[in-house]
């Protein structure tokens, strides 16, 4: 399966609770951290819940991803 680059970009300190946690769930400890995630729906959603703190790289959003 296919990996994600995931880099934190901004600090999650003043942000809400989930986010933070999420942050923390994906192994991301300190600015300019970056991890490498699996591409699966679990990680991309919570990439989705912090979009706004994070960078990714290597992301292509396959045409199927929302359908159910």
């Amino acid at each position: 399966m296919a990996r994600l680059k995931v880099t934190l970009v901004k600090s999650p300190i003043s942000q809400k609770q989930n986010q933070q946690r999420t942050v923390k769930s994906m192994g991301l400890r300190r600015l300019r951290q970056t991890v490498e995630v699996e591409d699966n729906r679990t990680n991309r959603g919570m990439i989705h819940t912090v979009r706004h703190l994070v960078v990714v790289d290597g992301a292509e959003i396959p045409a199927d991803f929302n359908k159910d």
